[in-house]
């Protein structure tokens, strides 16, 4: 049924697309054993009974279903997209029907965006779900007077995470936020098997290209970058790594990948596919030397590892030839392929990760953002870690939806570990 307060609040494309985001829903709400299990628990327990949650994620079907979990644990749920062009419409209209406040559009102008981000921020929220630090970014940056409530929240990346740290280390984070990126059932599944098959989804949906006999470059081998190289690899590609850590560039090499500085990648490389959270990993000096045809895109969170404006200074025209590539035709003729404007290319120009993957990740968010409800007065202005017993429990909801039994250990065991004079 819907709130009429939703309907009145929100600020969606169409409600009358509702009825296909239902269906999406549903869908991925099957699929996702371990968030059920949770929202069983939460509809009993009403642990976020009369407190405000803001969520900015990346608003399709699986996202969706995180936020009604919330919401059956008692809360009152606004949502907003993380990327312009990953949002999905008719999620969206669903989501007001079910009584969700919406302030997400796909592809909004920037400055609409923002707008939109903070929208959600002036609910004046208890909680907080954020994707790569912009909620809370823009709460300590810009709009400390709508921080007045928080009690603290969860942060989904690797870059999110990398900001938080920042405020605290000077000092400026007034709240506590839960680094679920860091957790082993997110970056072991989510950033490995998640973007692994999820980046590959993407480009093949969105170029029709077969990836085996192709080099591909994998820009920094993190998780989410292995994930991607082994992808390619079971694609049939020749897998080249770049890295900047030399711990990593080694552990490359030995999972049999070739690793060479970018410059020389830049020569070889068929599909690029940025994974760092940083800027400027591909840049003018190394358009310089692609090949004719050279195909790129970004997995990370921001549209700035691939460095347009320093493809558009060498570039002399530019079309988009298919939905979500864009040819940048060079001066000196050759053609570069950007996917999805060098945004997070697998939700961008596709789905995103797989429901049965990212049901351990939300249920870490939805577990997490109970946690820090539940602890935020002792906790106070830190990034802090998913508990291991929370992170051990998702991972056992996992294995009971599979049918899978593992061993516990015997008393005698347990004294032996815990001695230091057993031998």
């Amino acid at each position: 049924m819907m709130s009429i307060h939703a309907k009145e609040t929100s600020i969606v494309t169409d409600l009358a697309l509702a009825p296909e985001g239902h269906l999406k829903i549903e869908w991925v709400a099957a699929h996702m054993p371990v968030l059920n299990r949770i929202r069983e628990q939460f509809e009993q327990e009403q642990p976020f009974k009369g407190l405000k949650v803001a969520i900015s994620l990346h608003l399709e079907a699986k996202t969706a279903y995180l936020a009604k979990v919330v919401q059956a644990g008692g809360a009152e749920v606004t949502i907003t997209g993380s990327n312009p062009l990953s949002t999905q419409d008719d999620v969206c209209a669903a989501l007001v029907e079910d009584g969700i406040t919406v302030f997400a559009k796909y592809n909004p102008e920037p400055k609409e965006y923002k707008e939109l981000l903070i929208k959600t921020l002036e609910t004046k929220p208890d909680l907080i779900i954020d994707d790569g630090g912009d909620l809370i970014s823009i709460l300590h940056a810009e709009r400390q007077d709508l921080m007045t409530q928080v009690r603290g929240g969860a942060e989904e990346t690797t870059t999110g995470i990398l900001r938080l740290k920042a405020m605290e280390k000077d000092g400026e984070l007034k709240f506590p936020m839960v680094a679920v990126n860091d957790a082993f059932c997110k970056y072991l599944f989510d950033n490995r098997y998640g973007t692994g098959q999820s980046v590959w989804d993407g480009i093949n949906r969105t170029t029709n290209l077969v990836a085996a006999g192709k080099t591909v470059v994998v820009v920094g081998y993190g998780w989410c970058g292995k994930g991607v190289a082994m992808r390619a690899k079971g694609l049939g590609a020749n897998v080249v790594v770049t890295e900047i850590d030399g711990i990593r560039a080694v552990e490359a090499y030995m999972d049999g990948y070739t690793v060479l500085p970018m410059i020389e990648a830049a020569k070889v490389g068929d599909i690029f596919v940025t994974v760092t959270g940083n800027r400027d990993v591909i840049r003018g000096e190394h358009y310089e030397v692609m090949k004719n045809g050279a195909i790129l895109s970004n997995a990370g969170h921001f549209d700035i590892e691939v460095n347009k404006p320093e493809l558009d200074a060498l570039t002399a025209e530019k079309r988009v030839v298919r939905r979500n590539i864009e040819e940048y035709k060079l001066k000196d003729g050759r053609s570069i392929y950007l996917l999805a404007e060098g945004r997070l290319v697998n939700l961008a120009a596709g789905d995103g990760h797989p429901a049965e993957i990212m049901d351990m990740t939300f249920a870490l968010q939805a577990m997490s953002l109970k946690y820090v409800n539940d602890n935020y007065k002792a906790l106070g202005g830190t990034v802090v870690n998913v508990p291991y017993a929370l992170d051990e429990q998702v991972a056992r909801f996992k294995l009971e939806s599979l049918g899978i039994g593992i061993d516990k250990l015997t008393e005698e065991q347990k004294t032996y570990l815990e001695s230091w004079t057993e031998h």
